[in-house]
């Protein structure tokens, strides 16, 4: 789809992987929330933040959109938070 171009860099380090999914949209930034069990989207950051050690939302520097990443642990019971 035009105006859709999308990225995903992934980036292991000891213990951890960091997910980068960057697109060129950036006019509204997403927000974790809870789909309704009819609606077909909503549930991706609501999943990251399940998984993940820590997540955010950033412009994208020298070009449109945003970065959604993700630092995941890869080790059972690494995860903290919440």
């Amino acid at each position: 789809m035009p105006g859709r171009d999308a990225e995903l860099r992934l980036s292991a380090e000891p213990g951890r992987v960091r997910v980068d999914v960057s697109d060129t949209r950036g006019e509204r930034l997403p927000v974790a929330r809870d789909a309704g069990g009819e609606e077909d989207g909503g549930r991706g950051l609501v999943l990251i933040a399940a998984l993940a050690k820590e997540w955010g939302v950033t412009s994208r520097a020298g070009a449109p959109g945003k970065t959604v990443w993700a630092v995941v642990p890869t080790e059972c019971g690494a995860r903290t938070g919440p």
